[in-house]
């Protein structure tokens, strides 16, 4: 197996920073670059080396580490802003981003076209997770990559999973999304239920949160997703849910009754973080 000790990180948003600076925090050699400079505050507490260009960073790195928003600003990097043309070879591109597991194995092929190896590593925790280095990392490529990559996936993470070849990552993050956003369905009907017949909202949180009703989605609800993050948010949703329909639908089977209701939890977020930050007053 090789030790990997220079890793570049590129995405350095609220869940990809905590993530690069918990890499640092383990002794790897952390190489950065951000589109915006003042997303290089991020890893302000840690040593690490900023490069001008998405080029240079490839140049330098062992691994490089991918937290973006979708597939697009993944092949944005790997052809535009020329991250594949200077690559060394078996340079190991990890995308911790959620896309579709289809498009997963065309950007495979495509970084292996450059003598490189793809790792479809999308994760879940989110900010919370990352600043707590407690994420989940599902993963999907080969064994070798998987095992190279373990130590500086496991700086963030508490659980890391191979879970097959590549897009399995990709698509064990979109069932595990899609438990999530019809669960928040669940929990956006239920508080929306207690609000109308006068339940306090808050007390309801609480005690539900240590009974057998409790939810990862109504726990984020309670705490973490605020009427703004939630703005940020539901879109996101309703676009994994779209990536997992067509993933499913591709294999033969027939996700319209919790696409449905992913749709309809992502589409009520924002009205029931609303409701619930009007019970923290």
């Amino acid at each position: 197996m090789r030790n990997i000790r220079r890793v570049g990180f590129i995405g350095l948003g609220d869940q990809g920073g905590p993530m690069a600076e918990a890499i640092a925090e383990q002794g790897f050699d952390l190489h950065v670059w951000a589109r915006r400079p003042a997303s290089l505050s991020a890893v302000a507490a840690v040593p690490h080396v900023v490069h001008d260009t998405v080029a240079g960073l490839g140049a330098s790195a062992q691994l490089i580490a991918l937290c973006l928003r979708d597939d697009a600003d993944i092949w944005n990097l790997l052809d535009d802003r020329h991250l594949l043309a200077n690559v060394a070879p078996g340079t190991i591109i990890v995308n911790h981003g959620t896309g579709d597991p289809g498009e997963a194995g065309r950007i495979a092929a495509h970084v292996a076209e450059a003598g490189a190896v793809y790792l479809d590593a999308p994760v879940s925790g989110g900010g919370p997770g990352a600043r707590a280095r407690t994420l989940t990392v599902f993963a999907g490529g080969s064994t070798d990559a998987f095992d190279a990559a373990r130590p500086v996936l496991a700086a963030f993470s508490d659980t890391v999973r191979l879970m097959g070849p590549v897009g399995a990552g990709q698509f064990t993050k979109l069932f595990n999304n899609a438990l999530t956003i019809t669960n928040m369905k669940n929990a956006e009907d239920v508080l929306g239920l207690a609000e109308q017949v006068g339940l306090d909202l808050a007390a309801l949180i609480e005690v539900i949160g240590a009974s057998s009703g409790s939810s990862a989605a109504l726990r984020a609800l309670g705490k973490d997703i605020t009427p703004e993050l939630a703005a940020h948010l539901h879109p996101l949703m309703r676009k994994d849910m779209q990536h997992f329909a067509q993933a499913v639908r591709e294999r033969g089977a027939h996700p319209e009754e919790v696409l449905a209701r992913g749709v309809a939890g992502a589409s009520g977020l924002v009205p029931a973080a609303r409701l619930v930050a009007r019970t923290r007053r």
